[in-house]
């Protein structure tokens, strides 16, 4: 199986942390985020993977290295995910996983996913497990019979039925499938719309499973209060990486 990271983004919201440097690598723990899921994912065996980057490229592909390919979105200040996971296209054929740059996870976490039955899933958070209300900023799941049914920031919380994580995989065919809608969305001006747009598309045709965080540790640090979160909460619940 091939990785694909998500790493174009600036993290603005960031900028007095980070000192204009992109979000994914942010240290916690002492290892930047993008270090730390590259680590993991080699210790599963996935040693092909592929770094989208845009903010601070230079930056990112010194941190991460040689033995990682990359692929320039250098539209990352006026795109979002969607286009830079379509510009790695030809890297998601055969199946891949993708991962948001910007996730701090626990490993088993991304274990149960690969080891998972199901040849297209993605991870979530039950909100049985969410001890804060979801919100606008949150990319909220329904779920029916372990599949995603809807994916948006814009669904109502109350009728969610958790959070993604940010971390998907794909098989062969649910790799193709998930190429031709983003194809189109892309050529109907999907620029800006972020990933899960796609799966959203994808679930109408296939099924996109969705696995449960089971109670595993994780956080996407968009603010400075996840930030906080990240160092005092969050990694002490966590094994740490490599």
């Amino acid at each position: 199986m091939k990785a694909i990271i998500l790493a174009a983004g600036s993290g603005l919201r960031l900028n007095h942390i980070t000192e204009g440097a992109p979000k994914c690598l942010l240290r916690v723990g002492g290892i930047s985020l993008i270090e730390r899921q590259i680590r993991e994912l080699r210790s599963l065996g996935i040693s092909d993977v592929t770094v989208v980057v845009g903010c601070g490229a230079d930056l990112v592909r010194n941190t991460c290295g040689p033995d990682c390919e990359y692929v320039l979105n250098d539209r990352f200040h006026e795109t979002n995910s969607l286009f830079s996971l379509w510009l790695a296209r030809e890297h998601m054929r055969g199946g891949f996983i993708v991962l948001n740059a910007d996730v701090l996870f626990d490993p088993r976490l991304l274990t149960s996913l690969i080891t998972s039955d199901h040849e297209d899933a993605l991870l979530f958070q039950p909100t049985t497990e969410i001890s804060q209300p979801l919100g606008d900023e949150e990319m909220k799941v329904t779920v029916r019979d372990g599949k995603v049914v809807h994916i948006s920031k814009s669904l109502d919380p109350m009728t969610a039925d958790g959070e993604n994580v940010g971390i998907a995989k794909f098989g062969v065919a649910g790799a193709d499938l998930l190429l031709r809608h983003m194809d189109q969305l892309i050529s109907f001006d999907g620029q800006r719309a972020w990933v899960p747009r796609a799966f959203q598309e994808f679930s109408k045709d296939r099924a996109l499973y969705a696995i449960s965080t089971n109670g595993h540790a994780w956080i996407e640090i968009d603010f400075a209060e996840d930030y906080v979160r990240a160092e005092n909460e969050i990694l002490p619940m966590i094994r740490p990486a490599g």
